[in-house]
């Protein structure tokens, strides 16, 4: 067996002797998109960007298709495709931050506390209203932490609206004087 001297030779024997694996484009693209969306999933980390960027880069393979002489490479075409285009979008994109020379204070939280410390205070509220006879407990749980008026507390409890306003009153009077809750807000 000889090996052909003249590339033209060579290159006229190869078109009738190559069969090609992928006859269309829609052949390959349907054959081979579970695994080119995969390749672009790990280069975006979001499906729908990567859905975005294998349609890109299937576009662009697309207008290249006749000028690919190797359908065996094409995988890898597809690839080169994706990588690039990926670095275009990622090369383009805005830039929210700028550097400075002092970094910005963080926004105050609303109420100025420290959200540990804003559960701490809860925390101890809660105990110190456990703390409390269970009528004036009822009264207080009603009022303020299910917001009924005075009038809907009593009628609940099955009381006058003046003995609400005053076990409401003597209820408040103790919680102010509570030990642990002036811990915390000291």
């Amino acid at each position: 067996m000889t090996t052909p001297v003249c590339t033209s030779a060579s290159n006229a024997a190869a078109p009738a002797a190559q069969t090609l694996p992928y006859p269309s484009f829609s052949s390959y693209m349907r054959a081979r998109q579970p695994a080119l969306l995969r390749t672009a999933r790990s280069l975006t980390g979001n499906p729908s960007d990567a859905e975005d960027l294998l349609q890109t880069a299937l576009t662009k393979t697309y207008v290249a298709w006749e000028r690919i002489e190797d359908h065996r490479a094409l995988d890898g075409y597809v690839r080169r495709a994706l990588l690039n285009t990926r670095t275009s979008q990622w090369r383009k994109r805005k830039v929210d931050e700028f550097a400075c020379d002092e970094l910005p204070e963080p926004d105050p939280v609303p109420g100025g506390d420290d959200p540990a410390e804003q559960q701490a205070l809860r925390d101890a509220m809660w105990r110190a209203v456990m703390r409390l006879p269970a009528r004036q407990r009822a009264m207080v749980v009603l009022r303020y932490y299910e917001d009924l008026s005075e009038v809907q507390t009593a009628e609940v409890l099955g009381v006058s609206v003046g003995t609400v306003k005053s076990a409401v009153s003597r209820a408040l009077g103790k919680l102010r004087e509570d030990s642990e809750l002036g811990l915390v807000r000291s």
